[in-house]
Parts: C-alpha cells; structure tokens; sequence
C-alpha cells in the first residue's frame, strides 16, 4: 500500500513539471517586461512599472537580450550593449547561458508560452516576464 502512495505521488509531482521544448523557443523572440521576481526565502518584488523592457532574439540556440525604453510615438530608444547568451540542453531543461568579459551566469528555463515566461538562477531566484504591450494615446 505505501509503494502504492508513493507511486500516485510520483505521477502528480512529474505532472506538474513543466517541460519546455525546442518548438516553444521562437515565444522567447520579442518585447517582455518583468513583472515579479519571486525569492527563495518566499518574498517577492512586483513591478508595476517599467521605464525599460528586455527585447531578446534567438536564432539557432544562440541569442541576445537587449534593454530598450519605450517611448509615446510607439518607438525604442536602445544603447549598443547586449547580452549574448547560448542555450542549452541539460538534464530535459532548456538553459540560458550568458557571458561577458566579466562574468558569466546561467538561467533555466522554467515556463515558456507566447505571453509569459519565468526564469529560475542558481540562488533560486525566479523572474517573471509578461510580453509588452505597448501604450496607446489613440
């Protein structure tokens, strides 16, 4: 009977988990803004208000994440800096892996769709990323 429980729990925890694929990668192209940033101590940090947005582009496992600042004429004002990051597969994740002539980080994947996507780092801090919309004046 216990090996019965343990199994039911087994199939619930791993139904839960969210495997993100290669197909769903494309969702990360685009304008995202954070929306919160969950702590591990159980804390979290919301964002109401962006004065800049990450705009990320991938191309064949390889990409950038750039910060832009949205402007009232539907326009982005952006510098020239850029992180570049690679991804890669590792143990059924997808991660983020950036670095620079400082340091270097990686990020795992943890949700991914058209609208939304979270990103967990190794001191288990989680960001929340909505896609932007932009204001409209009209």
């Amino acid at each position: 009977m216990r090996n019965l429980y343990y199994l039911i729990f087994f199939l619930i925890f791993s139904a839960c988990k969210q495997e993100i694929g290669w197909e769903q990668i494309p969702h990360l192209n685009g304008y995202w803004e954070i929306e919160k940033v969950s702590f591990p101590n159980g804390s979290e940090k919301i964002y109401t208000v962006n004065t800049t947005i990450d705009y990320i582009e991938v191309t064949d496992k390889k990409g950038y994440r750039k910060k832009v600042q949205p402007t009232f004429l539907g326009t982005y004002d952006t510098s020239n800096d850029a992180e570049y990051f690679t991804l890669i597969e590792k143990n059924g994740s997808i991660d983020m892996y950036y670095k620079n002539q400082l340091s270097e980080w990686g990020e795992k994947i943890i949700s991914l769709d058209e609208n939304n996507f979270s990103t967990v780092n190794k001191e288990q801090i989680t960001y929340h990323y909505k896609r932007f919309t932009p204001i409209n004046l009209d």
